[in-house]
């Protein structure tokens, strides 16, 4: 019995399939079962039942499954601890980043910091803030990329950047509040009738939400609800739908001058929401997770006016 053998039984029931595990484990699909086949042989238990489809695990199988997950999870610690106690910016980093963030953060710093440190290696998934929370407790990921804060006990939360919010109107709209001073905005200036949000599940749905008092309004609004995950998808179609959505301020950042003509400011305390780097206790990746905060806290924080005052939106 090796590691890896303990490791090919985990992707197994991961993906129930016998050729997903062996691509997610980067061997041929011979392999992983002629290394199954000598795991169960040692053993002398069926790991999973072939006959089913998808494949399961038998029920003496599960709970060896749960052995080899505890019995990697040390093996990980291992190599992390040595890491740390060398101070060497080295190894793997699993990282998750909500879709509202991942577009618009990752081009300003991920190259540099691999140039930086190319004995490190990233890998990022675009994922729900409930997603990162569950790999992150499951240790299926180190560190996630979210809007905070979230208030679990057990989620060390590491500030980042604090992010304005700015309303975008579809072109077809005049703006709101003409002619007033500054033409800055508060919530309640909003139409809701054409307010357009993400689907369920997304951070940003819930803290604008929050931020137009949605959950106290008793009106149906049919065009609420776009059931798309995508920041640009919302952008076009509150375009082609005479509506307004807001945006995070990094989204706009990139917009041209005809774009940037249908973006509207709030009034101060500006509503805005924390971008936090979370980890699970037991985290021990602390100085690639250091230098991930650097290099993001410098390359975000020339873009960024935190000068006025703001409002961070519950997630």
């Amino acid at each position: 019995m090796n590691i890896q053998q303990l490791s090919y039984i985990i992707a197994i029931d991961r993906f129930r399939h016998f050729a997903r595990a062996a691509e997610h484990c980067r061997v041929t699909q011979p392999t992983l079962s002629t290394m199954l086949n000598r795991l169960e042989e040692e053993l002398g238990v069926k790991v999973f039942d072939r006959s089913r489809s998808p494949v399961m695990p038998t029920e003496t199988g599960k709970r060896i499954i749960a052995q080899a997950r505890r019995i990697l999870e040390e093996v990980d610690h291992l190599h992390r601890l040595a890491g740390e106690m060398s101070d060497q910016v080295e190894g793997e980093l699993r990282l998750g980043v909500i879709p509202t963030v991942a577009p618009f953060l990752l081009p300003l710093f991920l190259q540099e910091l691999l140039d930086a440190y190319p004995k490190l290696r990233i890998t990022i998934n675009e994922l729900t803030t409930s997603e990162i929370v569950v790999q992150l407790k499951s240790n299926m990921i180190d560190a996630g990329i979210l809007a905070t804060p979230l208030g679990q006990e057990a989620i060390r939360e590491i500030p980042l950047y604090n992010e304005q919010f700015v309303v975008y109107r579809s072109k077809m709209l005049p703006p709101i509040r003409p002619g007033k001073k500054q033409n800055k905005l508060v919530p309640e200036d909003l139409d809701l009738d054409r307010l357009w949000l993400l689907e369920e599940g997304h951070c940003l749905r819930s803290q604008i939400a929050a931020l137009c008092e949605l959950k106290k309004q008793n009106k149906t609004y049919s065009n609420l609800v776009y059931e798309a995950g995508s920041i640009d998808s919302l952008k076009r179609l509150v375009d082609s739908n005479s509506g307004i959505t807001i945006l995070p301020a990094l989204a706009v950042r990139d917009f041209s001058e005809k774009e940037l003509e249908s973006v509207q400011y709030f009034r101060d305390p500006v509503p805005a929401r924390q971008i936090s780097i979370v980890t699970y206790r037991h985290h021990l990746k602390e100085r690639i997770v250091d230098v991930l905060k650097e290099e993001i806290q410098k390359r975000v924080a020339p873009l960024l006016d935190e000068s006025r005052p703001y409002k961070i939106l519950e997630v």
